[in-house]
């Protein structure tokens, strides 16, 4: 189902996502040359109600309209079908950024196949960095994900925001699958449809293409703020839950997103419970770490441990497509690749 062109189709840089359906077929790999090889990868729209990442190629490629761009590019657009209808997938598809090499949930589906092969062209080609950019849904900083804490990774994190979270990698990824072959990092410029986050992407994708090759000196740490993903917070499905809602099994705050990338002290309440195991947490091991984030005592849900959540949202088909949330905490920053492998051994 993937299609690989060798120029952009016609009229893609007026086109927006919701009507990219009308120029491609489905996921699209497009190679573009460039003075510089091998090339940048940009994925976008792996869930097609995040379009950040459309627009701010658009303007990149506009700007290059008459001349040659500085490095190559490859451009995977992702799930056109379900850009068309808003959504981040359509209720009988995968999740695009689920569906990549390493997956445990999608290995028979059409759509692994497809970015399976993106990934042996783009190996076949020596991808120098690869980049997947997203949005979200509640109130978050722009920051990246990175995989590894590599300094050619940090450095290219550092390009976009110094708010970088480590998570050692989601089965089925498309920055896992990236990560042993080139830096490779997740940008996610907060809300859809904010000009100055298409912006800020759009500038960070031209940054990439100017970029010769890495520094070779070690990122400094005053400049970067750390995080590690030490938990995923999801609502198993039999559980109702509002915003608000008192008839719901679990009701939680209206204001919850508002807590985003704050430090919450251990009795932080999320809302109230009318079931006793509302939540299901897994650590990166996927290993059940529930009651050792949260209390339901009294029918209130509180943090039992300190801890800074990110992606905290306020729309329940993405709670029930992705999660509520992810759990993380400050690390000191490794001052050397020896000791960042140091440091991952020990977590």
């Amino acid at each position: 189902m993937l299609t690989v062109l060798e120029t952009l189709p016609e009229g893609f840089l007026d086109t927006p996502a919701r009507e990219l359906h009308r120029l491609l077929r489905g996921p699209t790999l497009i190679h573009l040359p460039g003075r510089r090889e091998p090339p940048l990868l940009v994925s976008v729209l792996l869930h097609g109600n995040e379009d950040s990442g459309v627009v701010a190629l658009q303007r990149v490629l506009r700007d290059h309209a008459d001349r040659q761009l500085p490095r190559a590019l490859s451009i995977l657009v992702g799930n056109v079908a379900a850009a068309r209808a808003g959504l981040r997938r359509l209720d009988h598809q995968p999740d695009y950024n689920r569906v990549w090499p390493g997956t445990e949930l999608y290995g028979a589906a059409p759509e692994h196949a497809a970015m399976t092969e993106v990934y042996r062209i783009m190996e076949a080609r020596r991808v120098f960095a690869s980049i997947d950019i997203h949005n979200n849904t509640g109130i978050n900083p722009l920051y990246c994900v990175v995989n590894s804490l590599d300094q050619a990774v940090l450095h290219l994190a550092l390009l976009f925001s110094r708010t970088v979270v480590w998570f050692r990698g989601l089965a089925g990824s498309q920055t896992t699958a990236f990560s042993p072959l080139c830096p490779s990092l997740t940008l996610e410029c907060g809300k859809a449809g904010k000009p100055a986050n298409e912006e800020h992407a759009a500038n960070f994708v031209d940054a990439c293409l100017h970029l010769a090759q890495f520094p070779s000196h070690d990122v400094h740490e005053h400049d970067i703020d750390l995080y590690h993903t030490v938990a995923t917070v999801r609502v198993p499905s039999a559980v109702s839950f509002g915003f608000g809602d008192a008839l719901a099994d679990v009701d939680f705050d209206p204001r919850l997103d508002h807590m985003n990338f704050r430090q919450l002290d251990a009795g932080t309440a999320f809302g109230r419970t009318r079931v006793e195991f509302p939540l299901d947490v897994r650590d990166e091991g996927r290993r059940d770490v529930t009651e050792e984030f949260f209390a339901c005592g009294d029918g209130t849900i509180s943090l039992r441990r300190a801890s800074t959540p990110a992606m905290l949202t306020l729309d329940a088909r993405a709670v029930r497509q992705d999660c509520l949330c992810y759990l993380m905490e400050r690390i000191p920053f490794p001052h050397s690749e020896s000791a960042a492998r140091l440091w991952s051994a020990r977590l």
